[in-house]
């Protein structure tokens, strides 16, 4: 095995810096000069920025696992452990898995071996026998999810695309442990976009709609979700990042390490007072429908200049709690976790800690339950929810502070 292997690291199709990986299986990134002297160079991510909004050139590295910006570009369970299956690659050996997954990368970034550098006979053994357009399906989650193209052959189907590169949809397949939760996330991403949250073009789809499935997913019942990329334009990708990558947070950790104060506080720095507005909508809206797996990497910034950071659209909005019982939400919201004790206080106290004008978060959280208690009450019984979904959340609704301190 070579004592040293190096990946490209393009944003945009332009190399700005390299992964190396080092005998003893330690990871080194490290810029590019050309990009660090750049004064107009586009944006990596917001975890390389330091104090002063410089770039911060001297990255620790990292062990066996590849540093957190990177980490978080790979898939997690049980998409993880398929595509690593597929490549016949360790799945915790992430250099190498993500060499196998860089050309379908979230955003704008894609990773290519370095010019005349072999990679380790492990993955370039596997990766011929194997076939690397294959693998190459790589969004992140725990969910079985595939970029995927318009299936011209059907009207309004669409297709798992052999070579797995290009995709400008995610296609959600249904869950084998839990029925609906399909129909369960369509409804709500519904619900959201009627109350004026902006959320990404939505299909709900048979599964005979769906092309090319790949083998190996198991016995799969109920319908599917497509979800239009908003990474992915007619002009080619927009960079995004998730709040994992923002903190530089492993994946692991995605319920950990900051909380829901800590988000609005680096969109109030970073962004406008329509996207914290934004933020608090989705937060109280999350909270709502009892959605108790908003982490950190189900928020996100996009940079459609390439250099200036906004609030993504909203992604992965639905409600757990018919599911699993969880009276927490994923992530602190400020002083408490639990759903039932976001109040008109704790969003005061968030806000102030956050340095947010403490109207902005109040207002914006009451004109949400207002739109919500309208549209929920219109769109209940015409979206596919199962009966048990909205009796769930009618009875969590009764449980929460936020209802009745108004």
């Amino acid at each position: 095995m070579p004592d040293v292997s190096v990946l490209d690291v393009r944003l945009h199709n332009r190399s700005v810096g390299s992964l190396t990986l080092l005998q003893g299986d330690r990871t080194v990134f490290t810029f590019n000069d050309d990009y660090i002297a750049d004064e107009n160079r586009p944006t990596l991510s917001l975890s390389f920025k330091d104090n002063l909004g410089g770039l911060l050139t001297r990255i620790a590295p990292t062990q066996r696992v590849i540093p957190p910006f990177f980490s978080n570009l790979l898939p997690e369970g049980p998409l993880r452990k398929y595509l690593a299956e597929r490549a016949s690659v360790n799945q915790q050996r992430e250099f190498f898995l993500l060499w196998a997954l860089g050309q379908d990368l979230p955003g704008a970034l894609s990773i290519h071996p370095a010019d005349g550098d072999a990679m380790p006979p492990e993955a370039a053994d596997a990766i011929e026998a194997n076939g690397a357009n294959a693998l190459r399906f790589s969004l992140a989650g725990v969910q079985l999810k595939f970029s995927a193209l318009k299936n011209a052959g059907k009207a309004g189907g669409l297709t798992i695309p052999a070579e797995g590169v290009g995709g400008s949809w995610i296609v959600k397949l249904p869950s084998q442990q839990f029925a609906g939760v399909p129909e369960n996330e369509f409804s709500m991403m519904t619900i959201a976009s009627k109350m004026g949250m902006e959320v990404p073009e939505i299909r709900l789809l048979e599964l005979g709609e769906i092309g090319s499935i790949p083998d190996g997913i198991g016995e799969l019942r109920g319908k599917a979700l497509a979800i239009k990329r908003f990474d992915r334009t007619e002009n080619g990708p927009v960079h995004i990042e998730d709040f994992a990558q923002v903190f530089g947070v492993f994946p692991d950790d995605k319920y950990k390490k900051r909380n829901y104060r800590s988000i609005g506080e680096v969109l109030a720095i970073e962004t406008t007072d329509a996207d914290v507005a934004e933020y608090f909508r989705r937060l109280v809206f999350s909270t709502l429908i009892g959605n108790a797996d908003m982490h950190l990497k189900n928020w996100s910034l996009i940079y459609p200049d390439g250099r200036t950071p906004m609030l993504a659209p909203a992604y992965d909005l639905l409600s757990t709690i018919p599911y699993i019982k969880d009276d927490d939400a994923a992530l602190k919201y400020a002083r408490t976790r639990k759903m039932a004790e976001l109040s008109i206080d704790e969003l005061r106290y968030m806000a102030a800690k956050a340095r947010i004008p403490e109207k902005l978060v109040v207002s914006t959280a009451l004109e949400t339950i207002e739109r919500f208690e309208t549209v929920w009450q219109q769109e209940k019984t015409n979206l596919p929810l199962a009966t048990n979904v909205v009796s769930t959340v009618e009875h969590h609704l009764e449980t929460l502070a936020i209802l009745k301190d108004r």
